[in-house]
C-alpha cells in the first residue's frame, strides 16, 4: 500500500517501527516506573521534597537513580519542592530584663544529644484569632523534643514546651545530666523572664541568649520554624482554630522526628540518627561469673 502511494521504503524500516509501537523501549519503561516512586515519596511526605530529598529517599529504598533524571522527571510531572518565604518577628526583646550570657556563639554544633537544646516560637492566623507555637529542638540531632501551642504568648507556652522536652528524653530513656545541658534562646521577654530562669535552673540547665540581637544568634531555630511554616502552616492555609494547629502539628513532628530527611546530619531523620549515636556509643555491659 505505502509502494502504490509512492511511498518507497524498506520493509525492515516498516517492521522496526511495527516493533517499536508495540514494545517501548526500556527508558520509557523505567521512566514510567520512577514517576510513579517519586509521585509515591513526593505524596508522602506534604508534597514539600525537591529533587534533592527525593534522590536521597529512593536511594534509601534501593533505588539506583541519578539526581538529574530525578529532576528531568519532577519536570515531567509538573511538581516542585516547597520553597520558604520570609520570617516574621514573634518575640520582642525586654530592655529591662537581664539576660543570660550567650553559651553558644553561633555554634550549632552539639557533640552527643542533650547538650544543647535551642527554642523559639512562631505565629499561625487563624479564623478564632492568632495562635502560637513554642519548640525546643537538640542541635545534636535536629530533633523536636519538645513543642506547645496556645493563644497567648505568655512565659508558659515556653514553658510547656521545655517542660515537654524534658518529659519526653525521660520518656525515652535518656534523660538530660544536670550540668550538661545548655538552653539557647533570642532575647524575647518569655526567654529572659524570672519564671524560665528559675525553671531551668531548677532542673540543671544553663541559660543561653544570643548576644548580637540578629537571626543569625539563633540560626537553628530560625531554619527549624521555617521549615514548619513552609511544609505545614502555608499549603494548609485557611486555619481555624487551635485544636486544628495542636492536632496538624503533632503530625507534622512525628515525621519530621522519623521520617523526614535531614542534609546536616547524614541526610537521615532526626530518630534514626540519635539511634545510631547511641548504638555506636553505649557499650554493653559484660556479666562475668566465678
Amino acid at each position: 500500500m505505502l509502494t502504490e502511494h509512492d511511498c518507497n521504503i524498506a520493509p525492515s524500516t516498516y517492521y522496526a517501527h511495527r516493533k517499536r509501537l508495540a514494545s517501548p523501549a526500556a527508558r520509557t519503561v523505567r521512566d514510567e516506573e520512577l514517576k510513579a516512586l517519586i509521585k509515591k515519596v513526593y505524596n508522602a511526605n506534604y508534597r514539600v521534597y525537591g529533587a534533592r530529598k527525593i534522590w536521597r529517599e529512593l536511594g534509601r529504598q534501593g533505588r539506583a537513580v541519578a539526581r538529574c533524571t530525578v529532576e528531568r522527571l519532577m519536570r515531567e510531572l509538573g511538581i516542585t519542592g516547597a520553597v520558604r518565604g520570609k520570617k516574621v518577628i514573634t518575640t520582642i526583646a525586654d530592655p529591662g530584663a537581664e539576660r543570660a550570657p550567650d553559651l553558644v556563639d553561633r555554634d550549632f554544633v552539639a557533640g552527643a544529644p542533650n547538650r544543647c537544646w535551642a527554642a523559639d516560637f512562631t505565629h499561625i492566623a487563624t479564623w478564632a484569632g492568632v495562635v502560637y507555637v513554642a519548640f525546643v529542638v537538640d542541635t545534636f540531632s535536629r530533633r523536636i523534643v519538645g513543642w506547645s501551642a496556645a493563644t497567648s504568648k505568655e512565659t508558659r507556652l515556653v514553658l510547656d514546651a521545655l517542660d515537654m522536652a524534658l518529659w519526653q528524653r525521660d520518656r525515652d530513656g535518656f534523660p538530660h545530666q544536670r550540668g550538661e545541658l545548655i538552653h539557647h534562646s533570642d532575647a524575647g521577654s518569655q526567654y529572659t523572664s524570672f519564671r524560665l530562669a528559675e525553671h531551668l535552673n531548677a532542673a540543671g540547665i544553663a541559660a543561653s541568649i544570643g548576644s548580637v540581637g540578629d537571626a543569625y544568634d539563633n540560626a537553628l531555630m530560625e531554619s527549624t520554624i521555617g521549615l514548619f511554616k513552609t511544609e505545614l502552616i502555608k499549603p494548609r492555609r485557611p486555619w481555624r482554630t487551635l485544636s486544628q494547629v495542636e492536632l496538624a502539628t503533632a503530625e507534622w513532628i512525628d515525621w519530621y522526628n522519623h521520617r523526614r530527611l535531614h542534609g546536616e546530619i547524614g541526610h537521615v531523620p532526626p530518630a534514626e540518627y540519635e539511634t545510631d549515636y547511641y548504638l555506636t556509643t553505649t557499650k554493653p555491659q559484660v556479666t562475668t561469673t566465678t
